[in-house]
This record gives structure tokens, C-alpha cells and sequence, in this order.
């Protein structure tokens, strides 16, 4: 008996530790994958979770532009016309976004002492639908703007210009070219995405807005230098003649009736780009199952197979698959001894079982006996009487 108690408090106290084990692996997956807040564009969008977002990611050279990204739009139109899935009039069915890195440039304020290197970024589409910036001042542009010269900037360039953060309207002069800043935007607070954000600061333009740049006096340039603000002093970027149409990131929000139906969509109209891309189903890459099951794979993060380009906020996301990848596995072996301390207490249960129903045929089969005898006695009395 005393083995026994024994036993008992060393299974519990082992529970015990297992299951707080389990919830604080919960809490601190849970608390990973909020931190990653721009995976969540669809339910932004569509809080019903019948869509997912797409990411892909492209090479430098993988030869995606502004032009032909349109086939990637009509491709999935066609693939959801397929299962009778139509827009109605005037709705959007699939929101998507594109940009690229624009490289450095010199912004000027109309102040004398208003000036900042800064990181340029040319998007487009719903762009900003899929960030999930702090907006702190103004609005963002948007590709039906009459005049494409409107630029969304950090909070850090903004005090760098202005010496504030409420200068929505203000004038700025990207390598001398006119901008207005339409909003101003909150620099990265989370520790993952402040690794891999960079210290410049960072201004969004559109692509009309980046071809606004003239190539003999301001083309943007890959690597401004500190007080370089011509075409002369620090060469070009992409000539305005050619103008910049290259994509690097594609994303999508598409309806999802089946599992994984908008993860092949997207991948099956892109995947003639072979080692050039890459693509991410935002909607579930940090599922527990999904990160548990990739346990096996972590070693991929550790080797680059390719040259695609990934933007701050997905290197972001992906250091936090990483480390979901852990936090899901180990979780996973905690259940063990719960799992175990069931099937032990089914056994038990069931040799409870056997012998109670053992007792009871004994039980049973005692009483039909003595009721046979007691019966067999009264009519063997019976039988004397009448004699």
C-alpha cells in the first residue's frame, strides 16, 4: 500500500510538471506568433477565415514586373470561376499587393537642416492593407490617387526632417524630386522585427511615384552616399526611361473553400519561376501542427538554396517560425506523460472492471444457487407432508 501512494504522488507531481510545461509553451507560442501581426491580413479582411493570404518572394533577376503580374490575378479569378466562386459587382475579390526595395536615396525637408539618408520601398496594389503599420499621422496613399507623388514615412525620418511626427502635407525632396508625406507610420516596436528592419529610415512611395525620378539629375540610387543628391554623385538606380517595374514581393488574400485550394492557386501559377521564388501560406504558418510537423526540417532554415529577397517583416516572421518550430515540438513531448498516465489508469479501470464483474457472476451465480436450493427444499418438504 505504501509503494502504491508512493507511486500515486510521483505520477501526479510528474503531471503536474508536464502539463505546466504544456501552458506555458501555449502561452509563449501564442504570444510568438501575435507578435507577427501582418500574417493576419485576411482576417483583417475577411473576419468569416474563408480566405487565406499569400506571400511569394522573388530573386532580383526572376524577371517579375508590374506588367505581367496581372496574369497572376486572372489565373486565380479563373481558378475560382472553376468552383463557381464570381466577385458581384463591384467587389473585390482578391486584394493583392506588390513591391520592391527602391535602394537609398538623400530626403530633404524645406527646412535648411531637414535632411536624412533613408531606405526607399515602391509599392503597390492594397499595399498597406497588408502591413500592419501604427499609423501616427495623415493616411496612406492608394493606387487610385490622381497624382501618384504622396509618400508614407517613419517616424524616424519624419524627426529627422521636421523635428515631428505630425507633418502630414509637408513638402519632401526625394534626390531632389517633389513629394508630399501622406501619413506618417510608427517605426518596428518588436524585438524580430527591429533585427531585421536596418537603421535607415524608410519612406514608401508608389511606382509611378518612383518613376518620377528623372534620370540625369535623380534616379535613386542602391547605396546613397551622405550628402549625395544628384544622378552625378551617386548613379543610378533604374533609369526613368526603363522605369522600375520590377517585383520582389507579391501577396494575395483569396477565397479558401478547401484547405490549401489558394496555397496552389497562387504556387501553381508561379512555380515556372522554380529557384527564383518563394511562397508562404501567411494563414497557417504558424499553426502548432504545422510548426510541430516541421521539427524534422529545421535544419532548412539554417541553409539559404536560393536568392530570393525577403523584405523586414517576413525575415521577421520567419525567425519566429523558427522558433515556433522548438516551441510546438517540445510541447508536443509534454503530452507524453498525460498520455501515458491515461492509458495506465484505463488499465487500471479495466482490471477494476474484470474483477467487479467477476464479484458479480460470483455475486449472481451465488443467489441463482441459493434461490435453486431454496426451492428445491420447499418442494422436497412438500413431498413429505403429503406422505
Amino acid at each position: 500500500m505504501k509503494n502504491k501512494k508512493i507511486l500515486y504522488a510521483v505520477i501526479a507531481a510528474a503531471n503536474a510538471v508536464s502539463l505546466t510545461g504544456t501552458l506555458i509553451l501555449t502561452v509563449t507560442g501564442s504570444s510568438l506568433a501575435k507578435s507577427q501581426s501582418y500574417n493576419n491580413a485576411a482576417e483583417r479582411w475577411d473576419s468569416t477565415g474563408s480566405c487565406s493570404q499569400i506571400s511569394c518572394f522573388f530573386s532580383d533577376d526572376a524577371g517579375v514586373t508590374v506588367d505581367n503580374i496581372g496574369g497572376a490575378k486572372a489565373s486565380m479569378l479563373s481558378a475560382l470561376k472553376n468552383i463557381s466562386i464570381i466577385p458581384e459587382e463591384n467587389q473585390k475579390l482578391i486584394p493583392e499587393a506588390y513591391s520592391t526595395s527602391a535602394g537609398q536615396a538623400t530626403v530633404k525637408s524645406d527646412t535648411t537642416n531637414g535632411r536624412s539618408n533613408a531606405e526607399l520601398v515602391a509599392v503597390g496594389g492594397d499595399f498597406f492593407l497588408f502591413r500592419d503599420f501604427d499609423l501616427i499621422d495623415g493616411s496612406y496613399f492608394s493606387e487610385s490617387d490622381i497624382m501618384q507623388d504622396g509618400a508614407v514615412i517613419d517616424r524616424n525620418l519624419a524627426w529627422a526632417l521636421y523635428g515631428s511626427d505630425n507633418v502630414s502635407g509637408k513638402n519632401i525632396y526625394i534626390n531632389g524630386t517633389k513629394f508630399y508625406i501622406s501619413g506618417v507610420i510608427d517605426i518596428p516596436q518588436n524585438k524580430y522585427e527591429k533585427k531585421t528592419a536596418g537603421e535607415l529610415p524608410v519612406a514608401y512611395i508608389s511606382y509611378d511615384g518612383a518613376n518620377l525620378f528623372s534620370s540625369s539629375s535623380s534616379s535613386i540610387s542602391s547605396k546613397a552616399g551622405v550628402g549625395s543628391d544628384s544622378m552625378g554623385d551617386i548613379g543610378g538606380f533604374m533609369p526613368a526611361d526603363t522605369g522600375l517595374k520590377k517585383i520582389t514581393c507579391y501577396e494575395c488574400i483569396m477565397p479558401d473553400p478547401v484547405e490549401n485550394y489558394a496555397y496552389n492557386a497562387v504556387d501553381g501559377y508561379f512555380k515556372s519561376y522554380e529557384n527564383s521564388y518563394a511562397i508562404v501560406d501567411n494563414s497557417r504558418r504558424f499553426k502548432p501542427s504545422v510548426r510541430a510537423k516541421a521539427f524534422r526540417n529545421l535544419s532548412d532554415y539554417a541553409v539559404i538554396s536560393n536568392s530570393v529577397i525577403y523584405p523586414y517583416w517576413e525575415n521577421a516572421s520567419r525567425i519566429v517560425e523558427f522558433k515556433l518550430t522548438s516551441v510546438y515540438f517540445y510541447r508536443r513531448l509534454t503530452y507524453i506523460i498525460p498520455v501515458l498516465t491515461a492509458l495506465y489508469l484505463l488499465v487500471i479501470l479495466w482490471k477494476t472492471a474484470g474483477m467487479a464483474k467477476r464479484r458479480l457472476t460470483e455475486w449472481t451465480g451465488d443467489k441463482i444457487t441459493r434461490v435453486m436450493y431454496n426451492h428445491n427444499e420447499k418442494q422436497r418438504k412438500k413431498k413429505e407432508n403429503l406422505l
